[in-house]
């Protein structure tokens, strides 16, 4: 567990409460330019995000039109069911970084009201001018929460700025110290998928490494697989999970070689979704298969420090991982891009490496830090302590011009009442349906803690980020969630002048 700038107070309440897991879509092309979207299933949104970052936070005086109508078809959805989700028609408000900002006051009057029992007694809140970074409002804006699943922000840029949008994990496989042994030798990639119909459309395949295996070998018949997931360290699970976090289908024990989010079936990507309890030990039995070894001729080893390659696959770029792991809150996404960090920075590929890279690179980028306690990369551990300055922070950040590698943080975010973890969200009056498509967000949720941070663009165009961290409902989950949602609608209404 890495603690940067203090510590909170230690939790220990049972049961995980509705984070999710995901896919992705096929790979995006390297970047040459500002990264907005991603890949297959994005579609017209890249235009929104575009206007958005390079738009908006370049300081362009208008970017959209009132009242223009943007498709989003099959947003981060498309392998869900098979099918593509028919296609929605949000109205995009004109957003402008030059008109009217809201002012303090203005801001304070329209939350003063919303401050309601299911924000608990002491909620933490922080609401910026997405473009300038100019602080609007606080409440307990500097004191650590447990963030859950928002912390998945900070996962996501500091994979971009560590690792870059176009980097991909390789898995890999080498000639063994015998003829016929083959060393499956895992880099990391949680998306690796066994064959055509894995998880992760576009994923890097185990039965393609097969092939190339075999053409490499000649000749030569492979009788033995030896799978190697040295490259993590440490513990598989991550201190402060809950008990029900490797088998309630949220997450899985945490290694460098895994095949398609570690799921007993592949094809049910909708959470909870069974996982495997030995994710490297799995796959490489589906490697075999594919080469045609018996899975009694698998066992665990290390690759010869000078064995032949025999084959490669990559993954999908990381700005593709980032997408899947924010719009769907995929944990296992999550863990893996802190290992990356970790990797990238000279650490340990564990989750207090992990933390302690990703620290490092939040100071980097000038990101405040204080009072972050980083115990995993997913934020399934209720040892997690983020304050909404650090999220406002990593918005604002993302967003910067002179940040391009940056700005696929801002694709991922789901959409209000659309996509992702806010598909079933702003879907009524009371809970705020008119911001539906105004706000582009990341959940957190666990069983007694919810949080949202993103961006929403208010009545006159203006793009505003926001954090609200709520651990002390008494009303429970579902009033916090919707106590979050009004204050987001609220701002999406007003000029709050």
């Amino acid at each position: 567990m890495s603690q940067i700038g203090g510590t909170g107070p230690q939790r220990g309440q049972a049961g995980l409460y509705g984070s999710t897991s995901g896919s992705g879509h096929p790979s995006v092309n390297p970047p040459a330019a500002p990264l907005v979207g991603g890949g297959g299933g994005i579609g017209p949104l890249k235009l929104v995000l575009g206007a958005l970052v390079t738009g908006l936070f370049a300081g362009a005086a208008l970017v959209g039109a009132q009242g223009v109508v943007i498709r989003l078809a099959g947003v981060g959805a498309q392998w869900q069911a098979g099918q593509p989700r028919p296609a929605a028609e949000l109205p995009l408000a004109a957003v402008s970084s030059s008109g009217p900002s809201p002012t303090v006051e203005g801001i304070a009057a329209a939350i003063a009201p919303l401050r309601t029992a299911g924000l608990g007694a002491s909620p933490r809140i922080s609401i910026a001018d997405a473009a300038s970074g100019v602080t609007l409002y606080t409440d307990g804006a500097d004191t650590p929460a447990v963030p859950a699943s928002t912390i998945k922000l900070v996962t996501a840029i500091t994979s971009l700025a560590a690792r870059g949008p176009a980097y991909q994990i390789a898995t890999r496989a080498v000639a063994g110290a015998s003829p016929g042994e083959v060393v499956l030798v895992g880099g990391g990639d949680p998306t690796l998928s066994a064959g055509a119909n894995g998880s992760y459309p576009g994923a890097a395949r185990l039965d393609e490494l097969a092939q190339q295996v075999r053409a490499a070998l000649g000749s030569t018949v492979p009788s033995k697989v030896i799978y190697d997931s040295s490259l993590f360290t440490g513990d598989k699970l991550g201190p402060g999970w809950d008990a029900d976090v490797p088998t309630g289908g949220y997450g899985a024990p945490v290694t460098a070689l895994m095949a398609d989010g570690a799921r007993v079936n592949p094809r049910q990507v909708d959470t909870p979704s069974a996982r495997v309890q030995q994710p490297d030990l799995s796959a490489a039995q589906s490697f075999a298969k594919a080469l045609g070894v018996p899975t009694s001729a698998v066992t665990a080893g290390t690759a010869p420090p000078e064995g032949r390659q025999l084959g490669l696959v990559n993954s999908l770029p990381v700005i593709r991982l980032v997408e899947i792991m924010i719009t769907e809150s995929d944990n296992l996404i999550a863990e893996a891009l802190a290992r990356q960090v970790a990797l990238a920075k000279g650490q340990p590929a564990s989750f207090v490496g992990g933390g302690t890279a990703i620290g490092a690179v939040l100071t980097e980028l000038g990101i405040p830090t204080a009072g972050a306690v980083l115990a995993d990369g997913s934020g399934l551990s209720r040892q997690d302590r983020l304050t909404p300055a650090t999220l406002i922070g990593v918005l604002v950040t993302a967003a910067r011009p002179d940040q391009p590698q940056l700005h696929g943080l801002y694709s991922g975010l789901a959409v209000a009442g659309y996509s992702g973890t806010l598909a079933d969200r702003f879907r009524s009056a009371a809970n705020g349906s008119a911001a539906a498509g105004l706000v582009r967000a990341k959940t957190g949720t666990l069983s007694g803690v919810s949080a949202i941070a993103g961006t929403v663009v208010d009545a006159d165009g203006r793009a505003l980020a926001f954090a609200v961290m709520v651990d002390s409902s008494v009303q429970g989950t579902a009033a916090a969630q919707a106590a979050l949602d009004r204050i987001t609608a609220v701002l999406a209404a007003c000029g709050c002048r």
